[in-house]
């Protein structure tokens, strides 16, 4: 579940004269998703005016195939003819070369608690500079940021904002870190990776929020930017993760493997909607698979579902069940369960593993007392997993 955005968009350029294409569709069935071809043709490049090259950008992670182009980032593997765009809504077939329209025009630029995200054991107290660009390669039926993420970069008001320019706001607004979120920063990996690459050049942190639908070689080469992540774990149900988004669970238990390894902080986090992703057996048996591989230290955020998007008819989640999740969570040895979007509720609060006290309070974003020192329990000195202030 994306941390959900304030709206204060201020558009510099008008995109909407500058875009490449029309909107790919998408069609849900008893299958996967599928993308439909784009019946609108593209201009060429070379007539449409030089501020258009400003706007798009060569894809990465792509290769011919027998009808098209096949996207090779992330595991829809979109296959696009000529003018199509991919399920995504921001990946082009040029001409021959698959191109990105999501690259320097983000549709949502704000600065944000790092809590927010959330991250619960990643400098606390901090700000990150967050940014988005519309498209997603999900088509969550809960989404709480459908009016960008289900959209293409067209129909956006967008900033213009090269990675230089994100990394100078970033400087200027003292935030510590760089969030990739609210809509699917896989869909604009470009523009986020380069912005990651130029960030760490300055000292500045790079943190990830995304659904972790991506590809083996895509995700190597983004572990070696990135410092944080927070996985949406949308179930531990392969059928329920398809009917829900349009998904499936391999490739985003893959991620959160590979992030482990590669030394990415990561984090988890995991709605809990009513009727369709609240099971307790699935819940224990996802909490069991996390410590069987290694992410029993990663905080586990159990979120309390509101409804939204196409899932209006459902009720919140009850306390019962998100405190339930907890323990079961606590039982089979996950070390730091939280429950979110519950303002005030004692699991909001970070317990030392060890001697069982309270060592970060939090009120919603804010937090109100850290006893966590030089990475440790002020009170036991037990190493407390997390990337802490010096």
């Amino acid at each position: 579940m994306c941390d959900a955005i304030e709206y204060h968009p201020v558009s510099k350029r008008d995109f909407l004269k500058l875009c490449l294409l029309g909107i790919g569709g998408c069609m849900m069935g008893a299958g996967r998703l599928s993308a439909l071809a784009s019946t609108t043709a593209l201009p060429s490049l070379a007539t449409s005016g030089s501020d258009l090259w400003k706007w798009s950008k060569e894809a990465s992670y792509w290769e011919k195939s027998g009808t098209g182009l096949r996207c090779t980032k992330c595991p829809n593997e979109c296959v696009l003819g000529t003018g199509d765009t991919g399920l995504c809504r921001n990946r082009v077939n040029h001409e021959g070369k698959m191109y990105t329209i999501a690259y320097g025009n983000p549709c949502a630029v704000h600065v944000d608690p790092i809590e927010k995200k959330p991250f619960f054991h990643f400098l606390p107290s901090t700000r990150a500079f967050s940014i988005a660009a519309a498209g997603c390669n999900f088509r969550c039926l809960n989404c709480q940021n459908w009016e960008i993420s289900q959209v293409s970069p067209h129909e956006t008001v967008n900033d213009d904002l090269m990675p230089a320019d994100v990394v100078e706001e970033c400087v200027r607004t003292r935030s510590e870190s760089i969030a990739y979120t609210y809509s699917e920063p896989t869909t604009f990996f470009e523009y986020a990776y380069d912005t990651a690459k130029l960030a760490r050049t300055r000292g500045i942190r790079n943190v990830w929020k995304s659904n972790g639908y991506i590809q083996e070689a895509p995700l190597r080469d983004l572990c070696k930017v990135i410092d944080a992540a927070n996985i949406d774990l949308k179930s531990f149900d392969e059928s329920t993760y398809n009917r829900l988004s349009g998904g499936s669970l391999a490739p985003v238990l893959r991620t959160l493997k590979i992030m482990k390894e590669q030394g990415v902080w990561l984090e988890i986090t995991c709605l809990l909607i009513p009727g369709w992703t609240d099971d307790p057996d699935t819940i224990k048996r996802m909490c069991e698979w996390l410590v069987a591989n290694g992410l029993a230290d990663c905080p586990v955020h159990f979120t309390r579902f509101m409804p939204l998007y196409k899932l209006t008819q459902l009720p919140l989640t009850s306390v019962a069940t998100l405190e339930n999740a907890r323990a079961a969570a606590l039982k089979a040895g996950v070390r730091y369960p939280y429950i979110g979007n519950l303002p005030g509720h004692e699991a909001e609060h970070t317990y030392c593993h060890t001697c069982g006290k309270m060592i970060i309070e939090r009120r919603g974003f804010a937090i109100l007392e850290n006893h966590i020192q030089g990475g440790t329990c002020a009170f036991c000195k037990a190493r407390v997993p997390g990337v802490w202030r010096a």
